[in-house]
């Protein structure tokens, strides 16, 4: 960890092949799809590992910086991919870079093609804004050669992103995954300490298949399981990934264990007291605080001393 707490973000490169790898195929973590239930490595990914954008991913296959900013602004907008760009990718009339991803692609393309340049703002303003074209619009947009997919993909759009604010969340978002690529342990410790808020440990900490189980469990339950349930799902579906790549969970320990935040040790991560579900940060911190006072002599002794319930005792039990 000290070796690279000198690490400059803006160093971290954008065109890491192994981590441009992660958006096509779970392949550069050294998995496989049918191992970690995810056709791509972008579990976790911040704007990339939600289903709706890993589908997204599935049906372009982008392989570049560029390209990952399309999706992200074809992610954002309305009416910019569903019934639009991915009918025309999947038709094949045209490819994930020729499609209108962000507001700016539209001025910009319409002055190469040849439209006065305040004219082609005008547009993309018009667009961005779900008000499509007016007459004139078109007339000039065909005068120009704009072909009439183009031209019908414009009036569908209800709202489009800005391309510097996608530009920025990919940035983000490939200099996370180089850690999740380059040095997992590292990436895994974050994520769980930083993003999740749900977790199973009895089933974390009994590797694979065990967390494979609970994840089948609750898919079972499809839309009639919980929002709890479906924040622990995407924890498990982390948890299932790490494991797979070699790594593995300890148990909760009395003595090493911090309020809130996953140690490392070795390939292995010590979770916190407030992973365990129902204990709370305070508490968290009481046992940290109790424990500087010598070892806790019997669990009756944690229940006074650490403030933890019967209830959270049992868990701990288990």
């Amino acid at each position: 960890l000290q070796d690279l707490s000198g690490i400059d973000p803006k160093t971290i490169p954008v065109d890491d092949p192994q981590v441009m790898g992660i958006f096509a195929s779970p392949e550069p973590l050294g998995v496989t799809a049918e191992q970690i239930g995810c056709n791509t490595g972008t579990l976790g990914v911040p704007e990339m590992g939600t289903k709706f954008v890993r589908q997204m991913l599935e049906s372009t296959k982008p392989s570049t910086f560029s390209e990952l900013v399309q999706i992200s602004g074809l992610s954002h907008g309305t009416d910019v991919w569903l019934g639009n760009a991915a009918d025309l990718i999947a038709n094949g009339t045209c490819v994930l870079s020729d499609v209108i991803g962000c507001r700016d692609d539209i001025m910009v393309y319409l002055i190469y093609q040849g439209l006065e340049p305040s004219f082609a703002f005008k547009i993309m303003e018009s667009v961005r804004k779900g008000k499509g074209l007016s007459d004139d619009m078109e007339e000039e947009m065909r005068k120009n050669n704009v072909p009439e997919w183009y031209i019908d993909s414009c009036k569908k759009i209800k709202y489009m992103f800005p391309k510097a604010h996608a530009a920025a969340y990919i940035l983000m978002a490939v200099r996370i995954a180089w850690f999740k690529v380059h040095h997992p342990i590292l990436y895994y410790a974050a994520y769980f300490t930083v993003r999740a808020d749900d977790f199973d440990l009895i089933a974390m900490t009994q590797g694979s298949a065990m967390i494979r189980k609970r994840i089948e469990e609750i898919a079972v339950k499809g839309l009639e399981a919980s929002p709890k349930e479906k924040n622990l799902m995407t924890v498990l579906e982390i948890a299932l990934e790490m494991c797979e790549r070699g790594m593995s969970f300890q148990k909760v320990d009395l003595y090493r264990s911090q309020a809130s935040e996953f140690i490392i040790e070795g390939n292995t991560l010590i979770p916190p007291f407030d992973a365990i579900p129902g204990l709370g940060t305070n508490v968290a911190k009481q046992i940290v605080e109790a424990r500087k006072n010598g070892e806790f002599l019997s669990k009756e002794d944690l229940q006074q001393r650490g403030r933890v319930s019967k209830t959270l005792i049992e868990y701990m039990d288990e």
